[in-house]
C-alpha cells in the first residue's frame, strides 16, 4: 500500500511540475531596466520597480512604479530645493528586445507660485536582463 501511495505521489507531482506555464501577463518587482529622459524642464534616471507586464514575442508592454532620481534646477526665489531629488513616478514602457521607450508621469507638489500637477515625460533606456 505504501508503494502505491509513493507511486501515485511521484506520478502526480511529475505531471504537475513538468508542465510549463505559458502565461503572458506577469507581475514583476524588477526587470533590470535603466531609463534616462526628460520631464518638466529637467531630467530623470529611473530603474523600473514593481510592474504589471504583457509579453508578446519580442515586445513587452509594461505599466508600473518608477523609483527615480529627478535632476532639475529650482527656479524659485528664496530657499531652493536640491538639484537631485529621489522621487516615485508611474508610467508606461514599451520594450523591444533590449531597447526601452518609456512615458513616465511625475507629480510636482504645490508651491507658493504653482499648483500641484502631474507632468508627463519621455525616456529611452536599456534592458540588462
Amino acid at each position: 500500500m505504501k508503494k502505491l501511495f509513493y507511486g501515485c505521489g511521484i506520478l502526480i507531482s511529475g505531471l504537475y511540475f513538468s508542465q510549463e506555464k505559458d502565461s503572458k501577463l506577469n507581475v514583476s518587482f524588477f526587470d533590470g531596466i535603466a531609463v534616462a529622459g526628460y520631464v518638466d524642464h529637467g531630467a530623470f534616471l529611473n530603474f523600473t520597480g514593481p510592474n504589471i507586464n504583457f509579453t508578446h514575442k519580442n515586445t513587452k508592454l509594461m505599466m508600473g512604479m518608477l523609483p527615480s532620481l529627478r535632476i532639475k534646477q529650482d527656479q524659485s526665489s528664496g530657499t531652493k530645493n536640491s538639484t537631485i531629488m529621489p522621487t516615485l513616478g508611474i508610467g508606461f514602457a514599451v520594450i523591444y528586445k533590449k531597447i526601452v521607450l518609456q512615458i513616465p508621469f511625475y507629480y510636482n507638489t504645490k508651491t507658493s507660485t504653482d499648483n500641484g500637477s502631474w507632468k508627463p515625460g519621455i525616456g529611452l533606456g536599456y534592458k540588462f536582463k
